[in-house]
């Protein structure tokens, strides 16, 4: 089947008792195994990347009248991402811009899957856990139905050295710095590896760009604390220092979540308290700032209920001092907030994945996954040449002996 209607090929077919039958023809038009021609395969992958299975056979109705069901486009879809790592595993790099950062980065989003796919210890949290109520969930339940993709990126990086006031808006006059802008973008995301498997792989990826380790690496994180360790642990594998940046967006969201603590909801003066200490832990106070905000708590005499966001935020940055060297990556030039990352979580995984009322099985939400991130790099048509090569050697050149295809006859 073609996207031009129903095909039939007759040819010669070579025998040998014993041995499967061997079509040259087949081998020279590059046929797939299925009923299904690669043109559909294809159109498949684009379509399915871009909205639901049921809105791809429609699309595929619509561009060439044939009809494919639901079930046979997931299995193309499948088919087409069979060979995304491998293309990635040989792509070559152009080589960046003299003085180039080279910035990594890794983040989580969580897919609802069907329980058949869930990890082991979800799918028991899920069988065994009871709700009170029988058709919502109540305060701080949880359905135990989400599976946790990982996305990494890798990008380049032109340094451009900034100051506190120029990272947060300032009542000065003088126009702040531009913040450096990521070019040469590159994202994988997987559901079925976990976060040490992708995290391999982003540092695969910037070993490509820099394999002789000769660049600064620098890494962006959210504050997650095993996605730090893991990044630490490839770096010392590589015997080489990647100094690791908690995101700032995600330390103003503990220093908000402290200030309700302190102030009336709405009050102004909360903005200026929080501005005034991320400024102070953008001069690489952050565990003087803890100090403090746990010091009001006590002397406003709070309750600990109250005080729970305020501890939690001292907590916070106590805890990730290490990694809120902002004065260091400041004056360095490099990135201090993980933006690329979250909008690779949200193109890449969100806007696909949690599209109401889907409900994924592992392979399937592995291989749109895949195949969205291909095309995020912008890498679509050449990873198809690839793929198709690809099926080329598995289904046909393997089983010539000399690996050369005859004319057939």
């Amino acid at each position: 089947m073609v996207i031009f209607g129903d095909a039939t090929v007759d040819r010669f077919a070579y025998r040998r008792r014993g041995d499967p039958n061997l079509y040259p023809a087949d081998a020279a038009l590059n046929l797939p195994a299925e009923r299904y021609s690669h043109g559909l395969r294809r159109l498949a992958a684009i379509e399915a990347t871009r909205g639901s299975f049921d809105e791809t056979v429609a699309a595929i109705g619509r561009a060439t009248g044939q009809t494919v069901g639901k079930r046979q486009a997931e299995e193309l879809v499948r088919r087409a991402a069979a060979d995304v790592d491998g293309f990635y595993a040989q792509i070559e790099r152009p080589p960046p811009s003299p003085g180039e950062v080279l910035v990594l980065s890794a983040d989580g989003k969580g897919i609802v899957m069907r329980p058949d796919s869930l990890r082991p210890a979800t799918a028991h949290a899920a069988a065994t856990s009871t709700t009170k109520l029988k058709t919502r969930l109540s305060k701080g339940e949880q359905a135990n139905r989400k599976r946790m993709a990982t996305v990494g990126a890798v990008y380049d990086l032109v340094p451009v050295p900034r100051t506190p006031a120029d990272v947060l808006a300032s009542k000065s006059a003088k126009p702040p710095v531009p913040a450096p802008k990521a070019k040469a973008k590159w994202v994988t995301a997987s559901v079925a590896d976990n976060a040490a498997q992708v995290i391999a792989t982003v540092f695969a990826e910037a070993d490509r760009r820099d394999p002789h380790h000769q660049r600064r690496w620098v890494a962006v994180v959210d504050g997650n604390q095993h996605q730090i360790e893991r990044i630490e642990a490839e770096a010392a594998a590589r015997n080489i220092t990647v100094p690791v940046v908690v995101d700032l967006i995600h330390v103003l969201e503990y220093l908000w979540g402290a200030a309700w603590c302190f102030f009336p909801e709405g009050d102004p003066a909360a903005e200026d308290w929080v501005q005034d200490r991320a400024l102070a832990i953008l001069d690489g106070q952050a565990v003087q700032v803890a100090a403090g905000i746990r010091r009001r708590a006590t002397t406003q005499k709070l309750s600990k209920t109250k005080r729970r966001k305020a501890d939690l935020c001292a907590d916070y940055l106590t805890h990730k001092a290490p990694y809120l060297d902002y004065p260091t990556a400041l004056a360095s030039g490099w990135p201090v907030a993980s933006g690329i990352i979250e909008g690779a979580c949200r193109h890449v995984v969100k806007d696909r994945m949690d599209i109401t009322g889907a409900r994924w099985g592992l392979d399937g939400a592995e291989a749109i996954l895949k195949l969205r991130a291909v095309r995020a790099n912008g890498d679509f048509e050449k990873y198809w040449k690839h793929h198709l090569a690809q099926e080329r050697r598995r289904l046909h050149a393997a089983r010539y002996y000399d690996q050369r295809i005859p004319a057939a006859a």
